[in-house]
């Protein structure tokens, strides 16, 4: 079975990954601060959807084919940076479209009216954007078998490893939405929610770019 010093260094790798500003990060403060705690609720259980999910094809050697695979991997490069893109666009457009003095008005941002707070409509959100991104494969191909023993059940292993990272990036959503929750009356005047908009919007355009351009 993995040692624990070999599960403390795995959570020290993926703790360090969940704390750097990223993606994941800017999605989760812009849904909550926008005071859709359901929706933010229900990005932060999609992106571990992806995790576990990237956890179980790494155990299965499945991620392994992926990288291994240059069509397979420029297919999903391709779709994952159109989809940002496309997000990143939304919400660069709402906030050109949303004047300083407006009231609330999410339509604009979020053309799915039906899903704007709800927990379905961000868990489908924050699966697809994790699950578009082949470089969160390539990390864990790269990272979880080295922590894997020789002769050890690989499927219940990499389960137990993508764990410990789901366990760390819930406990820091927490203290993102907390945060959040604490700035949203500010955040929520049009012109904070403007700002946020285009703050958001162009990082998640410029993270779609980047993955098109494979750096």
């Amino acid at each position: 079975m993995i040692t624990v010093s070999a599960l403390w260094a795995f959570a020290l790798i993926v703790g360090l990954l969940t704390l750097t500003p990223g993606l994941d990060t800017a999605l989760i403060l812009r849904t909550a601060a926008l005071g859709r705690r359901r929706r933010a609720w229900g990005v932060v259980l999609g992106i571990q959807t992806g995790t576990l999910i990237w956890g179980v094809l790494t155990s299965l050697g499945v991620t392994a084919l992926l990288t291994a695979s240059h069509v397979a991997y420029e297919v999903v490069r391709w779709a994952g940076a159109a989809y940002l893109v496309w997000m990143g666009a939304r919400m660069l457009w709402a906030a050109r479209r949303r004047p300083a003095d407006a009231q609330q008005d999410d339509t604009a941002a979020e053309p799915d009216s039906p899903d704007l707070d709800t927990v379905r409509g961000g868990w489908r959100q924050g699966t697809l954007t994790n699950l578009l991104n082949p470089k969160m494969g390539a990390f864990y191909v790269a990272v979880l078998p080295q922590f894997i023993p020789a002769g050890a059940p690989h499927l219940t292993m990499g389960v137990l490893l993508a764990g410990v990272h789901i366990v760390l990036a819930v406990v820091w959503a927490c203290a993102l939405i907390g945060f959040a929750r604490a700035l949203r009356g500010r955040l929520q005047r049009p012109s904070a929610r403007r700002l946020l908009d285009r703050i958001t919007g162009t990082v998640v355009a410029a993270f779609g770019i980047r993955l098109a351009l494979g750096d």
